[in-house]
C-alpha cells in the first residue's frame, strides 16, 4: 500500500552495487574482475560440469581489481548458469549473484 513520505524519517540505505565484471572474450574462461573499492570475503563459485554434477570453486578473498578466470571447459558454455556467493565485510552479510556466459 502506498503511503506518504515522512520527511522527519532517515532515508533509506542505497542499494549495493553487486561488484563483479565479467570479461567473456574467452567463453570457456571468462574473468571476473572485482570492481569494488572493497574485499569480498569467502568467495565461492557454483556451477554444474557437463555431467550435471556440482562444481565448487572456492576462492577466499578477492581484493579490490583483482580478477580470477573461470575455468568452464568441463561445461556447455550455452547452458551454464554460474552463482557467485560472497561477504561484504562492511555489513557482514551474504550476497549471491547468478550469471550466465
Amino acid at each position: 500500500m502506498l503511503h506518504p513520505i515522512d520527511a522527519s524519517q532517515p532515508a533509506p540505505p542505497l542499494a549495493y552495487r553487486v561488484p563483479w565484471v565479467i570479461s567473456r572474450s574467452d567463453r570457456t574462461h571468462p574473468v571476473l574482475l572485482n570492481a569494488a573499492r572493497e574485499p569480498a570475503d569467502f568467495v565461492r563459485v557454483f556451477r554444474d560440469d557437463a555431467d550435471h554434477q556440482q562444481v565448487v570453486d572456492l576462492w577466499g578473498q578477492v581484493l579490490p581489481g583483482e580478477t580470477v578466470e573461470l575455468c568452464l571447459c568441463a561445461s556447455d558454455p550455452d547452458e551454464a548458469v554460474v552463482s557467485i556467493a560472497w561477504f561484504r565485510p562492511a555489513d557482514g552479510l551474504e550476497y549471491v549473484w547468478r550469471f550466465v556466459v
